[in-house]
């Protein structure tokens, strides 16, 4: 036999309020400027730290002829997208070290991780593009395309191997890692863009 009468009195607890109260956090324009500028460098960093992790990291479905994403790559252009040419050239060049120095420094990966922060910069400044996840991944595609090309034309300067070897093996690289990084660019760009907006309200609103 049904009671509906108990059975609608027992899911009619108020139950939200206590969940609310748990979770509710101040809005970041109450926050005090220092931890703002805190919690984004800690953002910054942790992001920055995640992204050479996951360099080091193949988990099934991420790779593509042996090719994993770009992470610095993505985050480069997340970061350069809402900012001037030399911030993002100064972050291409902090993040291309910090590749160097967990890989190799010959070649360089600052180089073309300058040119990707600077010219990402100028795509935004001239609004030749909107911001959204579809423009972000074909801005990632193609700059994954330009760093794989410098990288290889740092190999032909050197001098040391066969340029025809050198240019068959990163066409496939270049394409591989433009199609994976694409498709993994909104994992980095959505938190980071989320956060920085959010950022940027609360400071205007202080």
């Amino acid at each position: 036999m049904k009671i509906p009468a108990f059975r609608g009195g027992r899911q009619n607890k108020p139950k939200s309020r206590s969940r609310k109260s748990i979770i509710k956090i101040n809005p970041i324009s109450r926050w005090h400027p220092r931890l703002r500028l805190l919690v984004n460098w800690a953002v910054i960093f942790g992001s920055v730290i995640l992204c050479l992790l996951m360099l080091l990291t193949r988990l099934p479905g991420m790779e593509l002829l042996g090719i994993g994403p770009n992470w610095l790559l993505i985050w480069v252009v997340a970061w350069s997208v809402k900012r001037t040419p030399f911030q993002g050239a100064l972050a291409g060049i902090v993040l291309g070290l910090l590749q160097d120095a967990m890989t190799s420094p010959d070649p360089t990966h600052a180089l073309s991780l300058a040119v990707v922060g600077c010219l990402t910069a100028l795509l935004q400044k001239q609004r030749f593009i909107q911001e959204d996840f579809i423009s972000i991944a074909l801005i990632v595609f193609g700059m994954a395309v330009l760093v794989e090309t410098i990288f290889a034309l740092q190999l032909i300067f050197m001098g040391d191997r066969n340029t025809a070897d050198i240019w068959g093996y990163y066409q496939k690289v270049a394409l591989a890692s433009a199609i994976v990084s694409s498709l993994w660019a909104p994992v980095v760009y959505f938190p980071l863009n989320r956060w920085w907006q959010q950022l940027k309200l609360a400071e205007q609103q202080s």
